[in-house]
């Protein structure tokens, strides 16, 4: 067994689904299934019941899931002593962005960090921009990039590095690329796709709700792209930041409509916890972790400079 091997049984420990964790580990199911064979054959127990509806831990497995996190936070432990001595500063990052945000946010931001800091390892995972907090909040990325709003101030440490209207997107040659009206009128007799959850989407319900008015809704999506994909079909015109209209695929082929304001800026940035890096997951100071998120800090910094 080796350390990847502990670090996938863990996660399938926590999410008792082997999707979900095979997705987390970079595995396809069946390959976690068979890590866990391997496993399960190497020390000679059954760790998992499992059948057609739940996967469940066994006694044995609740004890190898123990021994797993010990040797996990020991190894994190010992990298933190060899890197004490030495000023480089070097581990993994780990970054949750949607696809919007890796062609517009991240990218000088890798940049700069990669300049810097070229023994960092960043890996990303992309997904829904309305997970970002909640993948930070529960540790599954150390860095975000989210829209900032006063409640993730509360809780977050956030970088503002765009600012970014809400509008209204249509295909150029689709039957809404004419639309006219105020923002009232398009609502309630165009046919809308929104995000199914997010700040877009909730500054939408609050200021339809606030003005009485009853929006003619035609789809729901997770994330800008799914969005802008059905946009593109001309089924309707997409409630999104314009950022996403401002680069990468969605630049051309389209047309948006302001909505003056109504919505107000999106602002984008970046999130981690606050005092991040203080201390690792054995509750003991992190040279390593500290040294990143310090080296994190400085990037931001610099990028908020050159602009």
């Amino acid at each position: 067994m080796d350390f990847f091997e502990l670090d996938a049984f863990l996660k399938l420990s926590k999410t008792l689904h082997f999707a979900k964790a095979a997705s987390e580990s970079g595995l396809s199911a069946s390959a976690l299934s068979r890590l866990v064979l391997r496993l399960e054959s190497e020390c000679g127990a059954v760790f998992f019941e499992r059948n057609n509806r739940e996967v469940k831990l066994t006694e044995e497995g609740r004890l190898f899931a123990d021994f797993a996190r010990r040797s996990l936070e020991e190894k994190e432990a010992l990298l933190e002593q060899f890197s004490s001595s030495s000023d480089e500063v070097k581990g993994s990052l780990n970054v949750f962005a949607s696809v919007t945000a890796c062609y517009s946010i991240m990218p000088p931001f890798i940049k700069l960090l990669s300049k810097k800091y070229p023994l960092i390892h960043l890996t990303i995972e992309t997904g829904d921009p309305a997970l970002a907090a909640s993948y930070v909040r529960e540790g599954k990325a150390a860095l975000a990039v989210a829209a900032i709003t006063e409640e993730t101030s509360d809780f977050f440490e956030s970088t503002v590095v765009e600012k970014s209207p809400l509008v209204f997107a249509a295909s150029a040659d689709g039957p809404f690329a004419n639309v006219t009206g105020s923002p009232q009128d398009i609502i309630s007799s165009v046919p809308l796709i929104l995000p199914k959850a997010g700040l877009a989407r909730k500054r939408f319900d609050s200021w339809v709700k606030s003005r009485n008015v009853k929006p003619l809704v035609s789809a729901e999506a997770e994330g800008n792209e799914a969005v802008m994909a059905l946009a593109a079909l001309g089924t309707g015109i997409a409630l999104v930041p314009k950022i996403v209209l401002d680069y990468g695929p969605y630049s051309e082929g389209f047309v948006f409509y302001s909505l003056t304001n109504a919505l107000g800026n999106y602002d984008i940035g970046f999130i981690r916890k606050k005092n991040a890096g203080e201390k690792n997951i054995s509750g003991r100071t992190g040279d390593r972790t500290s040294k990143i998120n310090n080296a994190v800090s400085a990037v931001l910094s610099e990028l908020i400079s050159a602009k």
